[in-house]
C-alpha cells in the first residue's frame, strides 16, 4: 500500500489545538504535507509537513509541532517526518473547515 496525503492528514485529525479543543487539521493549521520515498528504505515514506499556529506566540507552538510529529511517524510506513512551522501566509478563520466553525460557534 502506498501512503497518501490524506493518510496523513486524518491521522493529524488525532492532534487537538488545546486552546480550542479543535483538530489541527480541521482549524487549517497543516498547509503542506508531502510524502515521499524514504532513500534506501523500501515501502516507507518520508512526510514534510509544513504548519502554522493560529498566533505568532501561541503557547501551544511546541505541543502542537510534538503531536505532529508523534501521530504522522506512527503511520506503518512512516521512516521519518519533519515538521516545519511556517506563518507566511497567516492564519485566519478562513481557513477553518464548516466543522471547526461549527465547533467554535463562528457562522
Amino acid at each position: 500500500m502506498s501512503l497518501q496525503e490524506d493518510h496523513v492528514r486524518e491521522a493529524l485529525k488525532q492532534v487537538i489545538d488545546p486552546e480550542l479543543f479543535v483538530n489541527i487539521v480541521d482549524l487549517g493549521l497543516i498547509y503542506v504535507v508531502d510524502v515521499n520515498p524514504a532513500e534506501g528504505e523500501e515501502e516507507k515514506f518520508k512526510v514534510d509537513i509544513k504548519m502554522t499556529m493560529t498566533s505568532p506566540m501561541c503557547p501551544a507552538g511546541p505541543q502542537l509541532v510534538a503531536e505532529t510529529k508523534k501521530f504522522a511517524g506512527e503511520l506503518e510506513s512512516v521512516s521519518e517526518v519533519e515538521v516545519e512551522v511556517v506563518m507566511d501566509p497567516p492564519w485566519t478563520q478562513d481557513m477553518m473547515t464548516d466543522d471547526a466553525r461549527d465547533q467554535l460557534g463562528i457562522f
